[in-house]
């Protein structure tokens, strides 16, 4: 009798501790998943840690102290930086595009085309880097053998045309440029530290830019002036020394020097106007001048418009949190940064073609 009593005890016992064991652990699952809720929860701007207040126009939606897994895939999500990655992370696979199918010599994709149709040397004829003749012209300059109009074989080098890495310098710095972007804007909810190492290399990123868009121009409309190439290249190439070095400073970093930073960069740009008017005197009875100025002006036009839109707010200063998700500053900016390369890829083209045909 006494061993049948313990045996019930026993069973008694044994579903006490299941039911508590259930209950913990149902206490713990309903635990991590509110916490997993509250680590992705979208903010208003008054919750944020102060390293991430910026600009107190756009007022929700914001990620703060991410985990580097979440921040990944908010890649997909609505909040008030997915725009601010998606334009700069298509403005990156369009240059990816663009750099491999100038490799691979695919004339209409190189051509955009035709948004970059080249003007010609006389009233009726086509440019060679013409999108129906660029194809053949960068083929024959790679090919070893081909065969010219009159049917007979012979051997080219690869050398008859203009030296392709100045314009494949541009294609890489506007790449590190654009996917820094993205990366900045995508994991700068992370924590602090890393907010700030990714603003630098956006920043860095935007002087490398810049550095890379004065390759394709100074060297070859002064590959006849050896000493003004070297003088322009190097020159841009300190100033963009400088201006990475001083923004490594996390002072520089913050928010409250984006008017400093802003006109770092506009400096930078500037820097272009001595070689550019230097260049128009030189060329000055070249048919391809206002092609590659109209180019040059709507790539400088780009960028300054898009910098006004960056350090001036607009349009979110007229109507705070009317545009935490689409339309804000930034993003506008964004557009017209790719916009801005785009248009300095015209001018590339046209650049390189011009040297592909008259030598020093």
């Amino acid at each position: 009798m006494s061993s049948v009593i313990k045996i019930r005890k026993t069973r008694r016992r044994n579903m006490r501790n299941m039911s508590n064991s259930t209950h913990v652990s149902d206490n713990k699952n309903e635990k991590h998943s509110n916490n997993r809720s509250k680590s992705c929860k979208l903010l208003c701007y008054d919750e944020l840690p102060d390293y991430m207040k910026d600009n107190e126009f756009i007022l929700k939606y914001y990620r703060a102290e991410w985990s580097l897994k979440n921040a990944f895939f908010s890649l997909f999500m609505w909040h008030n930086e997915t725009l601010n990655i998606w334009t700069h992370l298509v403005g990156f696979a369009l240059f990816v595009g663009l750099t491999v199918v100038n490799a691979a010599h695919v004339s209409e994709a190189v051509d955009l085309f035709g948004l970059f149709r080249t003007s010609s040397s006389g009233p009726s004829t086509n440019s060679s880097h013409d999108s129906g003749n660029l194809l053949l012209d960068m083929t024959k300059l790679l090919d070893v053998n081909h065969t010219n109009p009159n049917g007979v074989h012979q051997t080219r080098h690869i050398d008859d045309g203009a030296v392709r890495w100045p314009f494949y310098i541009y294609l890489s710095g506007s790449m590190f440029c654009l996917i820094s972007s993205s990366v900045c804007h995508l994991f700068c909810c992370h924590s602090h530290h890393l907010n700030l190492w990714l603003l630098r290399m956006d920043y860095t990123g935007i002087a490398v830019m810049i550095v890379t868009s004065f390759f394709p121009a100074m060297y070859y409309i002064f590959q006849c002036q050896p000493v003004w190439q070297i003088t322009y290249l190097v020159g841009i190439s300190i100033f963009g020394a400088f201006t990475i070095v001083t923004l490594l400073s996390p002072t520089l970093s913050s928010g409250r020097c984006r008017n400093f930073r802003a006109i770092l960069f506009v400096s930078m740009g500037l820097f272009g106007v001595i070689p550019a008017i230097h260049a128009c005197i030189l060329n000055w009875d070249n048919p391809r001048r206002n092609l590659t100025l109209a180019y040059e002006a709507g790539m400088a036009l780009s960028y300054l418009t898009g910098t006004v839109f960056y350090v001036s707010r607009i349009p979110e200063r007229w109507k705070p949190g009317f545009f935490d998700l689409v339309g804000q500053s930034h993003q506008i900016f964004h557009v017209f940064v790719v916009i801005g390369a785009l248009t300095h890829y015209g001018a590339a083209l046209v650049f390189m073609e011009y040297r592909d045909q008259v030598k020093c």
